[in-house]
């Protein structure tokens, strides 16, 4: 597959603190990573460094194809605005035309099955709502890469369940998507790949069932078994 972004030797510091060493990562068309590791490891990091969002060390090379990124945080942010106008807001920031966005919007909305409730306030919606309103809002720009940090974290079955049905339908369709997760379930369902990282470094960088099946070194065994302590 075509490799549309690549870090190589990328390293992020905070202050004193460590917090990426020597990343080299390649993302290619269609793929769905999920990045997996401890409280600390890097993850968000990582996919910030991914995003440009941070300054780093080492070389970040993004291909034509790559270019439209957009990423959902683990606590999206909603705009003061109607569920609708968050949506539209977004579009005219991406430079859709005038005339394309409210059919966009409708789209997304639709997508989201959050049609009915268009004219609500956006924070007024429940934690799975607003996490749907998200991804919707995501969509609605067609990103070539979507960059997704603990997507379910902090909600219920049945809105994770949503989540994930919307993610599924996005890799479907050819979406390029990378997630942070500490659900392994949720990795093995739903990724291609799996990338571990311990301590800032990726440890393994595998197709998602040689990931869960091949024997690993000692720490990623631990983690795996939920073993791993913050401190070792």
């Amino acid at each position: 597959m075509k490799t549309i972004l690549a870090l190589d030797g990328v390293g992020v510091r905070f202050g004193s603190v460590t917090a990426l060493r020597d990343v080299a990562l390649q993302v290619c068309r269609g793929d769905f990573i999920a990045l997996i590791g401890a409280n600390g490891s890097g993850k968000t990091t990582l996919l910030q460094a991914l995003h440009g969002l941070l300054p780093h060390t080492g070389r970040r090379t993004v291909q034509a194809e790559g270019a439209m990124q957009v990423m959902v945080f683990q606590r999206p942010f909603m705009l003061r605005l109607s569920v609708r106008n968050n949506l539209r807001l977004a579009l005219w920031l991406a430079g859709v035309p005038a005339a394309e966005r409210a059919e966009r919007a409708l789209q997304a909305l639709q997508r989201a099955g959050l049609s009915a409730l268009s004219a609500r306030a956006a924070r007024a919606l429940s934690g799975g709502q607003q996490q749907r309103l998200a991804l919707a809002r995501a969509w609605a720009v067609r990103p070539d890469v979507l960059f997704l940090d603990e997507p379910t974290a902090n909600l219920d079955p049945s809105a994770k369940k949503e989540v994930e049905a919307m993610l599924a339908s996005f890799a479907t369709e050819g979406m390029t998507l990378v997630m942070s997760t500490h659900n392994l379930g949720q990795a093995k369902r739903m990724a291609t790949r799996v990338v571990y990282l311990d301590q800032g470094l990726i440890r393994a960088d595998l197709p998602t069932a040689r990931f869960f099946q091949e024997h690993l070194d000692s720490r990623a065994e631990l983690f795996l078994k939920g073993d791993l302590k913050w401190d070792v």
